[in-house]
């Protein structure tokens, strides 16, 4: 009798098509979550932010990462590696009439609805993979990444295919949850929540801040800055059980049957609020760096 043995890429193939799956089903539940598609979790900064308005600190964390892109006046090429619906991408365009913006996703229903969404601005979203795409190198002035590279693990290969995309001098922005310590030193607790949201959230697994670090001084990235953001997201979080128990009986009332998807999405949502009260363990960063100025 043979014995089957599951490699580490059969394990990745697997996840990325759970994952395909789950945003192809689950995306239009996130206009619940917010009005201008931003599929992530907020920035608060007091007495400018409303904690009790969650579009108002979602859009914030748009404008913190741009922010760090360094844009200047003349034409930038902006690309959002793991783009969703293009929230990021139309927030910049909104904020910089220089940027020509391109998304790239996984998802057909994200490709459809997000194009129609940035019909009219000088954007445009792709259908392809942020660790394989197929764009030149040095094609891109920007790149960002909220919490998308964390559906690959925090892949080192989607760092390389950033570097490789970008021009010289080109800035990246990282925003997402890592790991403060290994997975195997995390307490009982911890690694329990912290599997089940990967397995909800449809999760490869999450790296360190520290591993980012040192795989972007590798690829001869400088400028590396690594800003604790932990304090800043906590308030758009705690929207979390308001927005399951808002979003369910939405759909209790209209008689409509939870979809499996959808199902999902809530428990991954509910299984980030436990992860993120492991605060020992568990930490929201935005990372930036320059590429070098040497050339490929």
């Amino acid at each position: 009798m043979k014995t089957q043995t599951i490699t580490l890429n059969d394990y990745s193939e697997q996840n990325k098509i759970e994952m395909v799956d789950f945003y192809n089903e689950a995306t239009e539940d996130y206009e619940f979550w917010s009005n201008d598609y931003n599929m992530h979790f907020g920035y608060f900064i007091p007495l400018k932010t409303n904690p009790f308005k969650r579009d108002s600190m979602l859009n914030e964390m748009n404008t913190q990462v741009i922010k760090r892109l360094n844009i200047g006046t003349t034409k930038n090429r902006l690309i959002d590696l793991g783009c969703g619906m293009g929230g990021t991408m139309r927030h910049a365009l909104k904020l910089y009439k220089n940027v020509i913006a391109y998304g790239v996703t996984l998802s057909g229903f994200q490709v459809q609805q997000g194009n129609e969404l940035l019909k009219g601005k000088n954007g445009i979203i792709l259908k392809e993979n942020y660790n394989n795409t197929s764009f030149q190198s040095n094609s891109f002035d920007s790149a960002v990444a909220i919490e998308s590279f964390c559906h690959s693990g925090h892949d080192a290969n989607s760092l390389k295919e950033a570097h490789r995309i970008l021009k010289p001098g080109g800035r990246l922005v990282i925003a997402d949850a890592f790991l403060k310590k290994e997975e195997s030193e995390l307490c009982k607790g911890g690694k329990y929540s912290y599997n089940k949201l990967c397995n909800h959230w449809s999760l490869e697994k999450l790296e360190t801040h520290t591993f980012i670090k040192k795989k972007l001084e590798e690829l001869e990235f400088n400028n590396i800055k690594i800003e604790d953001a932990s304090f800043r997201v906590a308030p758009s979080v705690l929207h979390v059980p308001f927005a399951i128990t808002g979003f369910i009986l939405k759909k209790l009332l209209s008689f409509k049957t939870l979809k499996r998807e959808s199902l999902h999405n809530l428990k991954g949502s509910f299984y980030a609020l436990l992860t993120g009260l492991h605060m020992k363990s568990f930490g929201y960063y935005i990372i930036s760096a320059t590429k070098s100025d040497k050339k490929n």
